[in-house]
Order: structure tokens, then C-alpha cells, then sequence
């Protein structure tokens, strides 16, 4: 029994301490959760609130410290809007969760100093604060900043020290501060993480190029600032920006390439600036814009070519602009555009096509504008809009709505034409439109006669009535009457209150600076004042001269001469609507007018000529040239002239002689012709036209030696023997302009080199001719006597005449025949130069033509190759007197006379020659003994027996004034032609007084 009370107390024993040991477990897991409980309901800092997710709220509270008690859980603290001037590090070191800092609303003057959460804090607010700087060493400790707020303080720089490398803000927010210096490279350091910045409401001027290098910034924000113009490749190194705001700045120009390298840019606000125009330069490269704010500016106009870069464009506002019309294609190419907001400017005219390829516009807002014409009187305004389905015009001038002003409108959904007094509305104007759901029409003007009648019952078909509140105006009896409400029967035309065109404008043409008038008149029945209008070009003519004749006459319209042309309307109106009349155009032509005129010009010869000429007038004259008054051209047969067709120039290559002239450049159109002059000068040094030939002449021959200078100014000749200046004397001759040198009674000393030495300008060259005087050998030599001294033999010169490149005839004494030993040959004495048959006329350096001489010469022997003449078998040179009647012709030269000639010149005589042939007859009595034609026997050897005298030689003052007016720049008549070539049957002149031989 004993061992079982044992057993049993040990037992017990062991329950004993295992209830023990279960009471302390359960005690300590009680103390255990009641701690955690304990944590968990522990009290929240003082006068703060605490809400979920560990916040904790302590702003409002006028606190200057952090308050000590803050829970250890909190995450988010908000110390706004209290009198803070610093931050307790020690107060926020118990926080090891805390993410999320508001400091916002206090009176800290510097970015705190954090402490150990500084490494811990992601979004930290300060803004409305009183920071003027930020400083780099505090920054610096915001190693887990993503968001940091500094608006609305007094910063007034950014520099690059503000924020150092390591920093990893995401957003940073330094709007409405006083930030003026922006620092280039200053954000540089936020490049790998920056996303959002805003830097509005500032005092920034202007935005350095390449200030922001952020590749991954996605918004920024500068609008309120004070910057007035943006540069070209501004915005450089953000590459992923989508967001773009400007707005409320004063910028007034965007130079092109302004938003270079944007390509990404979806949004770009641009609204509530100065801009007045946008072009394609200054949107080059936004390739992803889809919403573009321009509103708020003073834009006038929209260029065609502005919108080529952004065709992706979904949005547009143009409203509160300047803008006053729209032209033809000015929207071309913003084929995606959904949204189109041109409201409250002061648009009156839309072109017919203004719309075209904006396909895929839905919504079109043309409120708050000046449009009439447009919905009154022109056709297909909103062609091209296929897919629209709300159109806007709420608030305009439309007095009438027209049968196809919303034509190609068939999807329309909502059209709202409030605020318009709105009289007439012509039949089916709507009809088309079978979408039509919502249609706003307010007007109590309706002039409800019988084009209207179709109205009131198309809107209740088409259940539209509820937005339309429309009363009749006419006739007095439903004056105050809904439309709805109105008897149909009493929608009639009994008169025409509404203005009607009588008498529509015409079609003129006219010429510059004179009148024009154009004259519109119209009817009515109503009393109501009539205005008058004139439209050009579907715009209100403002500056004409406008006359008022009656009321029912429109003023007539006298338009200014500078823009005149054009299509001209008259727009008649009173109160019950308004009239459009025809487009009259009128055509103004302009004469023309030279805008570039040819110089003279002076050039060397290889080089190449310029000429220029333009000229305007309307329509566009045609430019034409013309060379010495025609069209033949010398460089054009050698293709060395070119003429642009689209350009003012004229070329002359490689510059020849036969280039100079004056050249007229002559415009011409269908008012009239003008024309402009210039002289072309070719420059040219001189030279040789045909080489001199050396010469052999006997004693006491005549030799003539030739030099054919040319060049241009033409050069001055002097001759050289043996490198001595020749002077004339009574053996040396010379022809006006030294082009021939004639030696008469060659002697021994006479032989030599001869030089003969041209100038000009441009230069000196020298030619040279060898003379030979050689001894005298034959009979002629000795024959006949040598003749008293007192008679004067003279000197005998032969003159050798022909013209020059225009005339190239030669004129040749007519040739008498002789008997063969007993013809007489007249010794005679002359004033004139006689010069050999093969040496032509030329043009002397005064520009006159030297005149043609008749000479008689002893060619017995033919030609000389030296150009002497032989003489062999006479005592002298053998000439007739017919031949010298005319000696005073030969040069008009004043000075000529003194070259050898004296008053004794004109005196000789005559030695007949008595050497009969057995068949020859005795002389017809009245007849000379002989004729001298240059032969030995006085026959022209290629002219046939019987060859007598031409017409023209009869006088030789008639060969003079024959000679001056063949002179003038053209060839020989066919008159002279003919009697140098065909020989007249003989008929002697009377005033000759010798006897005429005949051959038998």
C-alpha cells in the first residue's frame, strides 16, 4: 500500500510540474502578443492624426519643431503648412520607414539637412517655402529622392553645382519661383533619370540651345515665363520628350528648327503667345505631333506649306486669332486631323476647296466669326469633308443659308447655327444631310414667304424642331409667328422685299491708269434702307471708289489701278436679306516695264559678252533681241550664243569682230512693246587682213604698196623705209588713213624695207614689204621725146579701187580702143592719186569710205607680181582725160590737196603718137586719137569688139552722188551691176571734145 501512495505521489508530482510548466508557456506567450498588441496601439504624436498605411498627419498646427512622439511605423509625414525654419535630424531618426516627407507651407530658407533619412525619404515636398538657392552639398544627400518639390520659393538660378551626379529625381518640380539664370549643363547630372520638369511661372527670358541635355525627360513645362523667341535646336538632347508646354510666354518667333530632334513630342502647347504666322521651318521635325494649341495668338494668316512636318496632327485650335479667311489648300495635308477649333476670330471668307483631304475631321468649330458669304453664296465651301459630324457657326453674320452651301456634308451629325439672324433658308439646303440628328437655329428675322414653306415640315419629319426656334419677320400678318405655327397656305410671293439684281457687273478689260466702272442695280418692294457692298476676290473692298447714284443702284465700284484686276461682286442688302450679283473679273494689262536693261559694254575678242534684261508688266511679257535693228546674229550661226529661256542673261562666246553692233532687247505684251539699247564694243588688236607682198618696180614706175590693217578701235597706220617715218612729198603719197602708199617715179634710193606700223589701244604691230628698184629695159624706154621742161609731165599715180568686205566691186575705166602706132596718149597732170586696178577702197579710221576712182593703166604685159606698172613702150603712164574729169573725187579730205599738188597740176598737154598700121583708117573727124583702157592697143581684153562707154560716165558728179548713196552700209544697186557686166551700145558724150578712133 506504501508503494502504491508512493507511486502515486510521484505521479502527482510529475502533473505538477507539467501544469507549471504550461502556465509560464502561456504566461510568457501572453506577455508576448500583449507587447505586439501595446506597439500596435500606441498613441499618435501629439495634436496629429494618424490614418492608414502609416500617415501621419501633423500640418496646421502652427508647429516650429517636429514633434518628438512620432510613431516608429510612420511612412508618410505631413508637416505642411506650419512655421518650421529648420528640421530636428534626431526627431526623424526613429523613422526607419518613412518614405514620403511634406514640408511644404513653412518658413525654411535652405533645403533641410535630412539626417539618416535622407537615404531613406522618395518624395520630398518644400514647395511654398522660402528657399532662394539650392545648395549641392544637401542635395547631394538625396541619394533615394525619385520626387522633389521646390515650387513656389525664391530661387533665382539654376547652376550646375545645384544638382550633383548620383541623384536619381525622377520629378522635379521648381515652378513659380524667381528663376531667371538657367545655367547651361545645370541638369545635366539628372539626365539617366529626370522625367518631369516644371519650370513655370518664372522669370526666364530666354532658353540657352542645347540647355537641356535629358534624354529621358518625357514632360517639361516652361510656360508663364518671359522668353519671346525660340531658337533653332533649343531643345537638342530631348530626344524622348512627348510634352511641351510654352503657353503664356510672349514668344513671337520660332525660327526653323526650333524643335529639332523633338521627334517623339506628341502635345506641344503654343497658345496665349504673340505668334502671327506658322511655318514649315519652324515645325521641322515634330514627325509625331498629334495635338497642336495655338490659340490666344495674333495669327493672320496660314501657310499652305506650314503643316508638312506634322501630318500626324489629331488636334488643332487656331481660335482667338487674327485670322481672316481661308485659303484654298491652306489645310492640306492633315489627313489625320480629328479636331479642328478656329472660333472667335475673324474669319469671313472660306474658299471653295479650304477643307480638301481633311478626311478624317470630325469635329469643325467656325464660332464666333464674320461668315456670311460663305454659307449665303458660295458653293462647296466644305467639300471634302466626308466623315464630318459636328460642324459649328454658332454667332456670325449668315442672314441667308443658300441650296448647296453644305454640300458633301452627308455625314453630319450636329450643326448649330445659333446667333445668326438668319431671314431665308432656300429649299433642300438640308437635305442631304440624312445623319443630321441635332440642329440649333435661332432667328425671329425669317422672311416667311413661299421659298420657305418647305421648312416647318422637313423639321418635324426629320424631328429636329426641338433646337429650332424660328418666327416670321414678313409679311406684317405673321410677324411674331412661329414657323410651326403658321398656315401653310399663307407662305406666298405676293412681293419681293428682299433685294433683287437687276443689272449684274461685266467682264472688263483694260489698260494700267485708266478709268474702269462697274455698275450693279437691284429692286424691292420693301421701304427697309438698302446697303450697298463690293467684293473683291470674295473680299469686302474698303479702299475703292465708290459713287451712290440712287437707291436701288449699287455704288458703282472704280477699283485702285495697283491691284485691280480681279473678280468683282456687288452684295445688295436690307433687312430682309441680301442679293449676290455675278462675278464680273477685270483684267488689267500693264505695259512693260524693264526691271534689268542691257549696258554697253566694251570687251577683247576671245572673251565672252553679257547682257542682261527682265522686265514685268501684265500678262508677262515676252523677251526678244535683235541685232542692229534684225535677227541675224553671227554667234548664234556659230552657236557661240546661248539664251536661257528662265533667265535675264544673254551670252556671247568667245567674242568675234562681227559681234559688235547695238543689240536691243525688246519686251512685248498685249499692252505694248518697249525696248532698251546697248552697244557691244569687240576690242581687237591690230592686225593684217592680207600680207604684205614684197615689190619690184623699174626707175621711174609708180608702185603702190598696200597695208589692210584691222582692229578694233581701228588702228593708226605709219609707214617706215629702212625704219625712217616716211612723210608725203611730191613722190610719196599717201590715202587717207595711210592704208595705201603710192611712190611715184621710183628711184634707186627708193629701194628697201618697207614697214608699215599699226596702233590702237590694245597694241602695236608691224608688217614688212620689200621694194626693188631695178634699171628700165625696152624700147619704150627711149622712144619718144622727153618733152619740153616747162610742161609738167606730173606724176601720174595709179590708183587701185575696191571696196571692202560689204561692197567687193571693183570699178574699172571703161577701155577705149586705139589705133595701134599711131594712137596718141595724153601725158596729164592731176590732183587725184592714181592707184592700181587691184587695190581696193577700204574704210578709213574717220568711218567714211574712200571714193572709186576711173583710172586708164598700161597693162600691155598683164599683172606684175609686184604690183609695179610697166609702162614699156610709152614715155610715161598713159592716161585720158575722161579719166580725170573727176579727179577732185577722190578723197574729200581738206588736207589731201596739199599731199604733191600744187595750182600747175591741172595744166598739160597732149603728144599725139603717129604710128600707122597698113589696115588702119584715117580718124573720123570730132574724134580723139585715142582711148586708154590699160592696154597697149586701147581694147578691154574680156570685152568684145564694139565695147563702149558705160552709163555712168558720162559726168562725174553723177558718179559721186551714185557712189554716196551706194556707200551707206549695203551692196551695189543692179543698175550698176549691169553696166559694169553688160557693155551699152557706144554713143560718145558730147562734152568730150577729143576725136573717137574705131578699130577696123
Amino acid at each position: 500500500m506504501a508503494a502504491s501512495l508512493e507511486r502515486i505521489g510521484t505521479v502527482s508530482s510529475h502533473y505538477v510540474f507539467y501544469l507549471v510548466l504550461s502556465l509560464q508557456l502561456l504566461l510568457v506567450g501572453v506577455g508576448r502578443t500583449g507587447t505586439a498588441a501595446a506597439a500596435d496601439d500606441a498613441p499618435c504624436a501629439r495634436n496629429c492624426t494618424c490614418g492608414g498605411e502609416a500617415s501621419v498627419d501633423c500640418s496646421h498646427l502652427d508647429l516650429t519643431s517636429i514633434p518628438p512622439d512620432l510613431p516608429v511605423r510612420t511612412v508618410s509625414l505631413n508637416l505642411g503648412h506650419n512655421k518650421l525654419t529648420s528640421i530636428n535630424m534626431e526627431a526623424l531618426a526613429d523613422l526607419p520607414n518613412l518614405r514620403e516627407l511634406r514640408l511644404d507651407h513653412n518658413e525654411l530658407t535652405s533645403i533641410p539637412e535630412l539626417g539618416q533619412a535622407s537615404s531613406r525619404v522618395a518624395l520630398l515636398y518644400l514647395h511654398h517655402n522660402k528657399i532662394r538657392s539650392i545648395d549641392g552639398t544637401r542635395t547631394k544627400e538625396l541619394v533615394s529622392v525619385e520626387t522633389l518639390d521646390l515650387s513656389n520659393n525664391d530661387i533665382t538660378e539654376l547652376r550646375t553645382h545645384c544638382f550633383p551626379a548620383g541623384l536619381r529625381i525622377k520629378d522635379l518640380y521648381l515652378a513659380s519661383n524667381k528663376i531667371s539664370m538657367l545655367e547651361l549643363g545645370s541638369l545635366d547630372h539628372l539626365g539617366s533619370t529626370l522625367q518631369v520638369l516644371r519650370l513655370s511661372r518664372n522669370r526666364i527670358g530666354q532658353v540657352p540651345v542645347r540647355a537641356f541635355q535629358l534624354p529621358g525627360l518625357t514632360q517639361l513645362e516652361l510656360n508663364r515665363n518671359r522668353i519671346r523667341q525660340i531658337e533653332g535646336l533649343t531643345f537638342q538632347g530631348l530626344s524622348s520628350l512627348e510634352v511641351l508646354k510654352l503657353q503664356r510666354n510672349n514668344i513671337s518667333k520660332l525660327t526653323d528648327g526650333a524643335f529639332w530632334n523633338l521627334a517623339k513630342m506628341k502635345i506641344l502647347h503654343l497658345d496665349y503667345n504673340s505668334l502671327t504666322e506658322v511655318n514649315s521651318g519652324s515645325l521641322y521635325g515634330l514627325s509625331s505631333l498629334q495635338q497642336l494649341f495655338l490659340s490666344n495668338n495674333s495669327i493672320a494668316h496660314i501657310n499652305p506649306d506650314g503643316w508638312q512636318f506634322c501630318q500626324k496632327l489629331r488636334e488643332l485650335n487656331l481660335s482667338y486669332n487674327n485670322l481672316t479667311r481661308l485659303d484654298e489648300g491652306s489645310l492640306a495635308g492633315l489627313g489625320d486631323l480629328h479636331s479642328l477649333r478656329l472660333g472667335h476670330n475673324s474669319i469671313g471668307h472660306v474658299a471653295e476647296g479650304s477643307f480638301r483631304g481633311l478626311k478624317s475631321l470630325r469635329v469643325l468649330e467656325l464660332d464666333h466669326n464674320d461668315i456670311s458669304g460663305t454659307i449665303e453664296d458660295t458653293n462647296g465651301a466644305f467639300s471634302g469633308l466626308d466623315g464630318l459630324h459636328r460642324l459649328t457657326l454658332f454667332g456670325n453674320k449668315i442672314k441667308s443659308v443658300a441650296k448647296k452651301a453644305f454640300s458633301g456634308l452627308d455625314t453630319l451629325e450636329s450643326l448649330n447655327l445659333g446667333e445668326n439672324t438668319i431671314r431665308s433658308i432656300q429649299p433642300d439646303a438640308f437635305s442631304k444631310m440624312k445623319s443630321l440628328k441635332m440642329l440649333l437655329l435661332q432667328s425671329d428675322s425669317f422672311l416667311c414667304d413661299c421659298q420657305l414653306q418647305w421648312l416647318p415640315g422637313w423639321l418635324l419629319t426629320r424631328r429636329l424642331q426641338a433646337g429650332v426656334n424660328a418666327t416670321c419677320a414678313h409679311p406684317e400678318s405673321l410677324k411674331g409667328t412661329s414657323i410651326f405655327h403658321a398656315p401653310a397656305s399663307s407662305f406666298v410671293c405676293d412681293d419681293l422685299p428682299k433685294p433683287q439684281i437687276t443689272l449684274q457687273p461685266e467682264t472688263t478689260v483694260t489698260v494700267l491708269g485708266s478709268d474702269v466702272r462697274l455698275t450693279c442695280t437691284a429692286a424691292s418692294s420693301s421701304s427697309s434702307p438698302v446697303t450697298f457692298a463690293w467684293r473683291k476676290d470674295t473680299e469686302l473692298l474698303r479702299n475703292g471708289d465708290v459713287e451712290n447714284f440712287a437707291h436701288a443702284r449699287a455704288p458703282d465700284a472704280r477699283p485702285s489701278p495697283q491691284h485691280a484686276a480681279g473678280r468683282y461682286q456687288c452684295i445688295i442688302t436690307n433687312h430682309f436679306g441680301s442679293s449676290y450679283s455675278g462675278k464680273a473679273r477685270l483684267t488689267v494689262n500693264v505695259l512693260p516695264s524693264f526691271l534689268k536693261t542691257p549696258r554697253d559694254s566694251t570687251i577683247r575678242t576671245g572673251h565672252t559678252a553679257r547682257l542682261e534684261c527682265a522686265a514685268e508688266g501684265h500678262p508677262a511679257p515676252q523677251i526678244a533681241w535683235q541685232k542692229d535693228g534684225g535677227t541675224d546674229f553671227p554667234a548664234a550661226r556659230e552657236r557661240r550664243m546661248h539664251v536661257m529661256p528662265d533667265d535675264d542673261v544673254f551670252f556671247i562666246m568667245d567674242v568675234k569682230p562681227e559681234d559688235m553692233g547695238v543689240y536691243s532687247c525688246t519686251a512685248k505684251n498685249t499692252a505694248g512693246v518697249v525696248s532698251a539699247n546697248a552697244s557691244l564694243t569687240v576690242l581687237e588688236t591690230p592686225h593684217l587682213a592680207q600680207e604684205l607682198e614684197d615689190r619690184s618696180v623699174a626707175v621711174g614706175d609708180t608702185v603702190a604698196l598696200q597695208c589692210k590693217a584691222l582692229g578694233s578701235p581701228p588702228p593708226r597706220i605709219s609707214w617706215l623705209h629702212n625704219d625712217q617715218l616716211l612723210r608725203p612729198s611730191d613722190r610719196l603719197h599717201f590715202t587717207p588713213g595711210n592704208r595705201l602708199l603710192v611712190i611715184g617715179a621710183a628711184r634707186p634710193e627708193d629701194a628697201g624695207r618697207y614697214t608699215c606700223l599699226m596702233s590702237n589701244t590694245l597694241g602695236t604691230e608691224r608688217a614688212h614689204s620689200r621694194l626693188q628698184v631695178s634699171r628700165r629695159h625696152g624700147p619704150c624706154a627711149a622712144a619718144g621725146p622727153a618733152g619740153p621742161s616747162t610742161v609738167t609731165i606730173g606724176i601720174i599715180v595709179i590708183a587701185v579701187v575696191t571696196s571692202i568686205v560689204v561692197t567687193s566691186l571693183v570699178w574699172v575705166c571703161i577701155i577705149y580702143q586705139t589705133r595701134k602706132k599711131s594712137e596718141e596718149c595724153s601725158v596729164t597732170n592731176t590732183d587725184e592719186t592714181i592707184v592700181p586696178p587691184d587695190v581696193p577702197s577700204y574704210l578709213s579710221s574717220q568711218g567714211t569710205l574712200s571714193e572709186r576712182q576711173d583710172v586708164c593703166i598700161r597693162v600691155d604685159a598683164g599683172p606684175q607680181p609686184n604690183g609695179h606698172i610697166d609702162t614699156t613702150g610709152f614715155d610715161g603712164t598713159a592716161v585720158c582725160a575722161d579719166c580725170m574729169e573727176n579727179g577732185n573725187s577722190y578723197s574729200r579730205d581738206p588736207d589731201y590737196a596739199g599731199h604733191g599738188f600744187g595750182p600747175a597740176a591741172s595744166e598739160y598737154q597732149q603728144r599725139p603718137m603717129t604710128q600707122h598700121r597698113p589696115h588702119t583708117p584715117p580718124h573720123p573727124a570730132g574724134h580723139r586719137d585715142a582711148f586708154c583702157n590699160g592696154t597697149p592697143n586701147g581694147i578691154r581684153r574680156d570685152a568684145p569688139q564694139g565695147t563702149t562707154l558705160p552709163r555712168n560716165h558720162h559726168t562725174s558728179q553723177q558718179n559721186h552722188s551714185d557712189r554716196e548713196g551706194s556707200l551707206s552700209g549695203r551692196t551695189d544697186t543692179p543698175a550698176q551691176d549691169e553696166s559694169y557686166h553688160h557693155p551699152q551700145p557706144h554713143h560718145p558724150p558730147p562734152s568730150h571734145t577729143g576725136q573717137a578712133g574705131r578699130r577696123h
